[in-house]
């Protein structure tokens, strides 16, 4: 596997990701699985009968967040793959959420993190998998 001129592989010889920008996405993803997990874990166990897709929804979204974090933190051209994959199915998940729940909102009666396009987020769940899909196809290896 080539390493791009001026990057240093990483365990294995795999090409790091968590260089420049790829750092701010780790600490952004953690923070992210963090707020999507600790909440939904939290409804989940109090409440869940109240809105049992929405607070599923944000599990789910806590799950991707941490696959994605891991796959960033991992390195190298598989995890790179694995995580532009999982972005892409990160942002599509936000968009179908996030319309749903302006067309139909009786649906969501309580919020998710897709919810709106993560406007309870700052909007930075549907900013994050653009940012690091970009990123993550900046950063890929010469063949």
């Amino acid at each position: 596997m080539a390493v791009p001129a001026g990057e240093k592989p990483g365990k294995a010889g795999r090409t790091r990701l968590i260089r420049g920008p790829g750092l701010l996405l780790v600490w952004l993803y953690g923070v992210m699985v963090v707020g999507a997990v600790s909440r939904s874990a939290v409804q989940i166990a109090t409440e869940f009968d109240k809105a049992p897709l929405a607070y599923s929804l944000s599990a789910v979204a806590g799950l991707v967040y941490g696959f994605i974090t891991y796959s960033l933190v991992r390195g190298g051209e598989r995890a790179r793959r694995a995580a532009l994959v999982c972005c892409a199915a990160e942002l599509a998940g936000v968009l179908v959420v996030g319309t749903w729940t302006l067309v139909d909102p009786s649906a969501f009666p309580d919020a998710t993190v897709w919810s709106d396009y993560g406007m309870g987020y700052l909007f930075i769940p549907v900013l994050l998998p653009v940012t690091a899909m970009f990123w993550l196809r900046r950063s890929r290896t010469a063949p």
